[in-house]
This record gives structure tokens, sequence and C-alpha cells, in this order.
């Protein structure tokens, strides 16, 4: 059933439930979490609705998943919150930066005006990002949108062609390349998934950029390849790296829910950086999730249900 028709059956009701614990700053983050994927699993105007109301909040972390989530959802209805997002100065850089890249994963020609203008953004995972969201507009323009992404997410870049890994390890590492393409040898060596694949995106994390060292450890959560786990646990542990790549690799520690995952989350649940901390609490919630699969992570309307009927 498409995501509109999903919410037009749940009715208003069941969906203001959940987007209120949405956006009650009192609940524990984990349960405004599920609240959140629950709205993106249902989508239409009324989820996109629930989830733009929040970024007002005080959670850099909360502000920067209702953007990748609505950028999940494809929806143009969704392109004004975005926008604002992303020239609002007083916004988090995260947030911003996810705002640009939710606009680009819509991947309509009429925010690419807004995208060359801030693509020379101060901020430079900001103005990287804007830089990668009109590539991937432009490549729309010339090309269909790519099926058979085996994790069914959107991405920032259509993954290479090539297979070689030894080839896409040359263009992931070569800073010379431009940054379009060597987020396409990220998602083509994901796609290959073998243990080489992993090590090779692992060297990664040594780049230059703090933006592409984040995606890195964003496309490990989705692999959930132990591989990858001490190229992690070492990026979690690196105070000196960006929150944003620490806050990423924290949360495919949780994807992974290895026992190794378990203990350096708990590790840093009082870290400095809000963040991060927030990052391992809401990962160790989605590890329980890992660990139980009769848990439904994205539970908001389960809860409503056992209230309400």
């Amino acid at each position: 059933m498409p995501a509109a028709a999903q919410g037009a059956v749940l009715g208003a009701e069941a969906l203001e439930s959940v987007g209120t614990t949405l956006l009650d700053a009192s609940k524990p983050l984990r349960e405004r979490f599920r609240a959140l994927f629950t709205l993106r699993n249902v989508g239409g105007p009324e989820a996109i609705d629930w989830i733009s109301r929040g970024f007002g909040d005080g959670s850099a972390l909360l502000k920067h998943e209702l953007a990748y989530c609505l950028g999940q959802l494809q929806d143009p209805r969704a392109l004004p919150v975005l926008s604002h997002v992303l020239q609002d100065p007083g916004q988090e850089p995260m947030v911003r930066h996810e705002a640009g890249e939710a606009l680009g994963a819509i991947g309509k020609p009429e925010v690419l005006e807004l995208l060359q203008q801030y693509s020379h953004d101060p901020v430079v995972e900001v103005a990287e990002t804007c830089q990668l969201a009109v590539k991937r507009i432009e490549w729309l323009q010339n090309n269909k949108e790519q099926t058979g992404n085996p994790y069914h997410s959107v991405d920032p870049a259509p993954p290479a062609q090539e297979k070689d890994i030894k080839k896409l390890r040359d263009i992931l590492l070569d800073e010379s390349v431009p940054l379009f393409d060597r987020y396409r040898a990220i998602f083509a060596l994901r796609n290959i998934g073998s243990e080489e694949a992993v090590l090779a995106l692992g060297e990664g994390l040594q780049c230059g950029s703090a933006l592409f060292r984040h995606e890195i450890g964003y496309v490990f959560g989705q692999m959930q390849h132990e591989a990858s786990v001490p190229q992690l646990i070492e990026a979690l542990k690196k105070l000196d790296e960006s929150p944003m790549v620490r806050h990423e690799c924290a949360e495919a520690l949780g994807s992974i829910a290895k026992e190794p995952c378990i203990q350096v989350l708990k590790e840093y649940l009082q870290d400095g950086e809000r963040v991060v901390k927030e990052s391992c609490e809401v990962a160790l919630d989605m590890l329980e999730y890992e660990n139980n699969q009769e848990f439904q992570y994205a539970d908001g309307l389960v809860k409503w249900n056992k209230n309400n009927l």
C-alpha cells in the first residue's frame, strides 16, 4: 500500500498520538526516534506536517533525522521546510547539511538555484552537501533513478558502474577526484558488500573531508559487516574527530549489534558531545531491536493500538 494511503487509513487520531510523542521534549529520545520512523513509514501530508514541526527542538541529532526522513520520503511537499532549514544560520551545521542532502534526495530541479547558492556556504560540510545535491539532480535530469538498491535508501549519489574493487578504492581515496564521483565509488563498494569492499571503505575514514568520512560511517551501518567494527570503534574513540562523523559511527555500531559494539556504546553514553552521547543512546535502542526480532523499532502505532483498541 502506498505510504500516503496508509496515512489515510490510519486516521488523524493515531497520527496525532505518534506526532505528539515526536514533539514532546520530555519523552526519552529513543521513544521520539521510534515515533519519527513510524511517521516516515506512514508518509503522506499529515506525517510530513508532524515531522516538519520538530525543527525547533534542542537536539541536533533529532533534527538531523527529521531532515533525513523527509528526504527519504521524496515528497515535494517537504521542499519548503527543508529549504528554510538549509537557509537558517541558527540551525546546527549537521542539520543544515541533512536538509541540503534531503533536497537532493527529493530531486526536483526547482531547488537547483538554492542549492547552487549554498554550494558556497562558509560551512564546508553544508557547501559540499549542496554541491553533491546539485550533481545528483543534474544526473537525474539525464538518467532514470536507479533501481535495485539492496538497502532501499535514497542515496546522495548513484553507485558507480565499475565493479573492480581496486579501481573503486583508487577513486575513493583520490582526493583530486570530484566528490560526486568518490561518493559513487562509496555506494558501488557498499553494494558489492564483500569484506574486501568493507576494508577499502574503511580506508576512507582517513580522508580529509568530514562529510566524506561521515558517509563511510553511514554505509557501514547499512552493510552491518563485522569487518567494519574496528574502524568504527576507532573513529568513535577519536575525540578530535568531527562529531558528525563520530555520531554516524555510533549509529552504525548500533546497527551491527555485536558485543564489542555494545561495550563501546555504553562507554560513550556520557560523551562530552551531545550529538555523540545521544547517538549512543539511540544506537543502544536500535541494538535492542537487532537482538530481538520480535520487537518492532518503528512502533509508535503499535503502542497507540494497544492503548486505544
